[in-house]
């Protein structure tokens, strides 16, 4: 084994001596893998305090919170290899040849001051905006100085839309792609795309930490992996934090100056966001027991259909099955296939609904985010329900209009309550728009 393949990463002991077959490494550095803080027995990989029924037979206390990273046993020790940074020197490593907006080029020389001063910063900008690209310039001027860098987003279909994105723009710089359902062996690369999940497995690692989406569910509000995220980190290190719908507790951060930020509310192609159209369906599941689609949103969904694709939202996996039916049974000449989370076939589903295959996809929340899909319309049935909450709904409205070509596609809110997210979703877009009609205005 390569000894480059251990630099920046971290195991159990036990982890270790399976993982590097005994090949000997005098670089490793060793820590407690727990601390007593406050009286109580703290798990120094993921942060959490060791729950009392956690318990051996012998009476040595495990953590259960990270034990899908393999278990820690108190007495156990965390061993890691320091990151030496050996990676070949890429003198122009961005080899992506498209042009910035003024508005994106503004953003992005924000990015690469944050990262050549190794500052904490949250880039707020509207979906759509085109915040990968603007990150650009920034990963090029890290990976010339020769840093490590990682871009990491809380789920996996968000990782596999940047993945091919970076490849693309950095050609000649190996990249390696970090999820859960990878299978591929793991490579030392100076780029890495990878879920928050894997950064358990990295310590000190990264010069510059890219976080995607963190108001999406698992991060947002999760202390596990805010701690993963900054142990990913080394001592100095620029991490830049990409949201938008930014959380309370980030705009505070901003406030107070224990972070910088910048925002971007408008969209690359210079179009504004999408605005909801509003229906109230009272009878909705009562329709779609029986197979049938009240006639609103038939008519609607058929009009859409002559010129958009659709992607339609509902609020369980248990209705995925019965609104396919009634959409069958109302259109019964359109393909209509159905994904969610727990779906085996999921990522080749998305992939074929983006390479054009289907005219209706179905899906719960875990398409919410982190996707583009060309000249799709947005339908959202049973928007009262808990799972839309308001950045939900703002991240679904976002899905439409992606492309020039098609910025007025439609999206449309179906809901039996009108509920405080929905409200407040619709008001976020039009105060966004507004900010937006001012920029356009400065030009």
């Amino acid at each position: 084994m390569a000894k480059q393949l251990a630099y920046g990463r971290q195991w159990s002991a036990t982890q270790l001596s399976t993982v590097m077959n005994n090949y000997s490494l005098p670089q490793i550095k060793q820590r407690l893998a727990f601390q007593i803080v406050n009286q109580r027995l703290v798990c120094q990989r993921c942060g959490q305090v060791v729950k009392e029924q956690a318990r051996l037979p012998d009476g040595r206390y495990y953590c259960a919170a990270c034990l899908t990273f393999g278990r820690l046993v108190e007495g156990d020790q965390l061993v890691y290899v320091p990151e030496c940074n050996l990676f070949e020197s890429i003198v122009e490593p961005l080899t992506w040849s498209g042009t910035l907006t003024p508005f994106q080029a503004q953003a992005a020389k924000q990015i690469v001051a944050v990262i050549t001063k190794q500052q904490r910063h949250v880039l707020t900008a509207v979906t759509g905006a085109g915040k990968t690209e603007m990150l650009f310039q920034g990963i090029a001027t890290a990976l010339a100085n020769g840093q490590r860098v990682c871009v990491a987003a809380p789920r996996v279909a968000v990782c596999l839309e940047l993945y091919p994105r970076l490849q693309a723009a950095f050609a000649n710089t190996p990249i390696m792609l970090m999820h859960g359902e990878q299978t591929a062996p793991y490579r030392y690369t100076p780029l890495v795309v990878c879920t928050t999940h894997q950064l358990f497995k990295f310590y000190q690692a990264f010069d510059t930490v890219i976080v995607d989406e963190v108001d999406a569910f698992p991060f947002v509000n999760n202390p596990q992996l805010e701690m993963a995220v900054k142990q990913a980190c080394k001592p100095c290190c620029a991490l830049i934090y990409l949201t938008a719908t930014p959380t309370v507790k980030l705009r505070h951060a901003i406030n107070t100056g224990d972070l910088t930020g910048s925002e971007l509310p408008i969209r690359f192609h210079g179009h504004l966001l999408p605005e909801p159209h509003c229906y109230p369906l009272f009878t909705w599941r009562r329709s779609v027991k029986r197979h049938q689609l009240p006639s609103v949103m038939r008519n609607l969904l058929r009009k859409c259909l002559q010129e958009q694709r659709l992607l339609l939202f509902v609020p369980q996996v248990r209705d995925l099955e019965a609104v396919q039916q009634s959409v069958v049974r109302a259109l019964p000449h359109i393909t209509v296939n159905t994904v969610h989370a727990g779906d085996p076939n999921q990522l080749d589903k998305i992939a074929a609904f983006r390479a054009g295959c289907g005219d209706v996809l179905i899906t719960t929340t875990v398409l919410e985010r982190g996707v583009t899909f060309k000249n799709i319309a947005v339908f959202v049935l049973g928007a009262e329900h808990v799972v839309f909450t308001e950045s939900v709904l703002v991240q679904i409205a976002g899905r439409a209009g992606r492309q020039q070509e098609h910025a007025a596609n439609p999206v449309y809110f179906f809901y039996a309550d009108y509920t405080v997210a929905i409200q407040r979703a619709c008001q976020q877009i039009k105060r966004q728009n507004r900010k937006g009609r001012r920029l356009q205005s400065t030009v």
